[in-house]
């Protein structure tokens, strides 16, 4: 490939960089945090395919004034049989099969990767792990919670302050091999290639028909009822619930944090 065409290939990729920055489509590959990389790493390789089509402009615009001084010093004749016998031995066409290599920017661009769903998490472990330290509740009213920031509370706090309390999480619902509601949601470090599950069971006033994938607000209260995870052994909180409604899929579906 030349560097016209590399040029053209890295300013695509810029393009499908700062296309997805500024559209929420990188969202669906790496944690909101790391939106500023994802644009500057776009605006740097648009000047990169800038700088290198310029060069190869202008060594191309040199090469033919050296040419056309050669010719006048040395006869038209002479030069152009010369010139001819050197091209013809040392013309390399690059494979058209590399374009290919195109395809991937356009599904970046066209085609936005689902997010991961009930399949990966009830083949991967609960993530939960114990966060640090955990925000003040507030003393009354009910509570809207980040679904990693009640699993950790119900957990590892034993639900301290949880107690008695309407509780409010969002998520998506998993089923297991004997049909038991999950309610996950998938938490990043750094991008979607190491998402985790953090899952939480339901119990109580539980829809009788939930749709895997779907997303559910669920309102309920504190349970000190466990389980195991069936993967790998985590502690698995429940919640016990008072009423469930569908919701759409929220604007970012990978919830970031540990502890919310």
């Amino acid at each position: 490939m030349n560097r016209q065409a590399q040029s053209a290939v890295l300013f695509l990729l810029g393009a499908a960089l700062l296309h997805a920055g500024l559209t929420d489509l990188y969202l669906r590959y790496v944690k909101a945090g790391l939106r500023p990389l994802v644009l500057a790493a776009g605006v740097v390789l648009i000047a990169t395919a800038l700088a290198t089509a310029w060069y190869e402009w202008r060594h191309k615009d040199h090469g033919e004034h050296q040419g056309e001084g050669h010719d006048e010093d040395h006869g038209v004749g002479r030069g152009e049989g010369h010139g001819e016998g050197h091209g013809e031995g040392h013309v390399h066409r690059e494979p058209r099969v590399s374009w290919l290599l195109v395809l991937p920017l356009f599904a970046l661009i066209l085609v936005a990767p689902p997010a991961l769903g009930s399949y990966s998490a009830m083949r991967t472990g609960t993530a939960l792990q114990q966060a640090y330290g955990y925000q003040k509740l507030p003393a009354d009213g009910p509570l809207r919670l980040g679904l990693a920031d009640y699993a950790g509370r119900a957990v590892y706090e034993h639900g301290r302050g949880l107690g008695g309390r309407q509780i409010t999480i969002t998520g998506f619902v998993a089923l297991d091999r004997s049909g038991a509601p999950y309610l996950v949601r998938m938490a990043l470090n750094c991008c979607a290639a190491d998402a985790q599950p953090v899952k939480i069971g339901l119990t109580g006033q539980v829809p009788p028909v939930l749709k895997p994938d779907g997303w559910l607000q669920v309102t309920g209260t504190y349970t000190a009822e466990r389980t195991k995870d069936s993967v790998n052994g985590g502690p698995i909180p429940y919640l016990r619930v008072t009423r469930a409604e569908p919701v759409p899929t929220p604007h970012d579906p990978y919830d970031e944090t540990w502890n919310n």
